[in-house]
């Protein structure tokens, strides 16, 4: 018989094997008992959460002819029909490759036969965001008003692309993320099945880079004990596996930073690029190495937390020792607004690089973290007996910044950011709630690659920004792309440098409509 993957091999086949969605299972369970089983479902997630198996036993359930608590008997004929996935009552449907109007016709036809079996017909709709809005119209009145006899049950892990036509037919259920605890409980429970060695640490690993995904734990830690076939499963042999190994290069980037030495960090960073190395997860990958380095100087009392080898531990210490909280802080800042750059940009690299230059080269920006990472490097090199001595245009613009503070003005504005600020108020007009009363609060400026950057003083509108990205941020570069026929990238940053935000970033508004002025006289 073929081998088959440990996700797939361990699939839960009744509510109680589902970990970390108490929440959805204990609502579902009681819909069942109390038999008050809605017509459309819609299950929304990241990756391996657990939507479609959830889905799977909640079609055997209201099938099952000796339910137990609410959950599948898993005995029954219907039961094992469906599991075997040979019952005509549980209808897969992939959306991603079925996404046309003729599919769902096909369904709204087939919807008019009553279950040969059983009591309903269940439609699973995966990746139902791929539809087309063809196909989405015509599933419209079909969703909202079913035979009694049949479910419908819609799984996306992109739900902010759903019409809200559909949203509101629907009863919504938001999967989320798993517990690195509760995944590595599952991991250990199955690894005793499986009669495998694998140490704790190894497992919480294995938990910690799955990400909130069940199944992308199974299928990592499958990989790990495939590599080391036969043997016993360490902690070591895991990091090696999953290209832990990587921490070498992160180490010796850093000490390239903070000796300043740019040629030294671009050439690391060329490197990366000649192995084919994700540039975006290494920038993720890097963020997070200098968090643990953050976290090291917390506290003396890390090394759980850390999740790292004790060789890579002791390099931790000893780099802790070499920088500063406030101009580590300013590291992961600007990386972690370089995260965001990537999603969209084009040159990975070029991005990569001038974030590199500008933490070796702190005289770049203006803000409180990269004064004092210019104070540390001057008191170093006096240390070292070098004179550090200013230009006289360096005097001169101090000055000329004592004597008057001026907002550095952009040397041209792109036609497509002009055509952005002139339309802003149509703009948010298309937006709606919370994200538009809060975009209005924004500075528009401009942005590194000619983007656009909003500078929020309310840090309670920026946090909101910043966390619903998907119903926010995406929202707008939307209405932006219907108006101009292209998309414009969009920064957001928070203010704080404890200015107002126009005496430090230059307000567009107020430069085009000068300028608009100026060509009307």
């Amino acid at each position: 018989m073929s081998y088959t993957a440990l996700y797939r091999k361990f699939r839960p086949s009744e509510f109680e094997d589902v970990k970390g969605q108490d929440h959805i299972v204990t609502t579902l369970k009681n819909q069942i008992k109390a038999d008050r089983i809605g017509h459309a479902y819609l299950f929304c997630g990241t990756r391996g959460t657990g939507k479609t198996t959830i889905a799977k036993i909640f079609a055997k359930a209201v099938n099952c002819e000796h339910p137990e608590d609410g959950s599948p008997c898993g005995e029954c004929a219907v039961c094992k029909a469906i599991a075997n996935g040979s019952s005509m009552n549980v209808i897969e449907i992939d959306a991603a490759s079925n996404n046309g109007v003729d599919n769902i016709r096909q369904i709204r036809e087939e919807v008019e036969y009553r279950p040969t079996e059983g009591k309903y017909k269940v439609y699973i709709i995966d990746e139902v965001h791929m539809l087309s809005i063809g196909a989405f119209n015509a599933l419209l009145k079909t969703l909202e008003e079913p035979p009694s006899y049949v479910i419908f049950v819609l799984a996306t892990t992109e739900a902010h692309k759903i019409p809200i036509t559909i949203l509101s037919r629907c009863q919504r259920y938001d999967f989320r993320r798993i517990s690195i605890d509760t995944i590595s409980e599952r991991l250990k429970e199955l690894m005793d099945k499986e009669q495998i060695n694998v140490e704790d640490r190894a497992i919480r690993y294995v938990a910690k880079v799955a990400d909130g995904s069940m199944r992308d734990a199974l299928s990592l830690l499958d990989q790990c004990i495939a590599f080391y076939l036969g043997q016993d499963l360490t902690y070591e042999k895991v990091l090696e596996t999953l290209g832990a190994v990587d921490t070498e290069i992160f180490s010796r980037l850093l000490r390239q930073i903070i000796d300043k030495n740019v040629v030294g960090a671009i050439s690391t960073i060329d490197e990366l690029v000649i192995e084919g190395r994700e540039m975006g997860q290494f920038v993720t990958d890097f963020a997070w190495y200098m968090r643990n380095l953050l976290l090291l100087q917390s506290s003396d009392n890390m090394e759980d937390v850390l999740e790292v080898s004790a060789e890579n531990l002791a390099l931790l210490r000893d780099e802790a020792t070499m920088v500063d909280g406030e101009v580590l802080m300013r590291y992961i800042r600007i990386f972690s607004e370089l995260a965001n750059q990537m999603k969209y940009a084009t040159q990975k690299r070029i991005l990569i690089e001038i974030a590199v230059i500008k933490l070796c080269k702190p005289e770049m920006e203006e803000d409180y973290s990269s004064i004092i990472d210019r104070i540390e490097s001057l008191e170093k090199k006096m240390e070292n007996g070098v004179m550090v001595t200013s230009s006289q245009g360096a005097r001169q613009n101090i000055a000329s910044q004592e004597v008057e503070e001026k907002v550095p003005l952009p040397k041209a504005i792109p036609e497509d950011i002009q055509q952005v600020v002139r339309s802003w108020k149509g703009i948010l007009s298309g937006l709606t709630g919370l994200s538009r009363t809060y975009f209005n609060k924004a500075l528009p400026s401009l942005g590194p690659e000619d983007s656009l950057l909003l500078v929020f003083e309310d840090a309670n509108a920026y946090a909101y920004i910043a966390e619903n990205r998907s119903e926010c941020q995406d929202a707008l570069r939307t209405v932006i792309a219907e108006r101009l026929g292209k998309e414009i990238q969009v920064i957001v940053k928070q203010n704080e440098s404890g200015q107002p935000s126009d005496t430090v970033y230059p307000d567009l508004r107020q430069l085009i409509n000068f300028n608009i002025e100026e060509e009307d006289f």
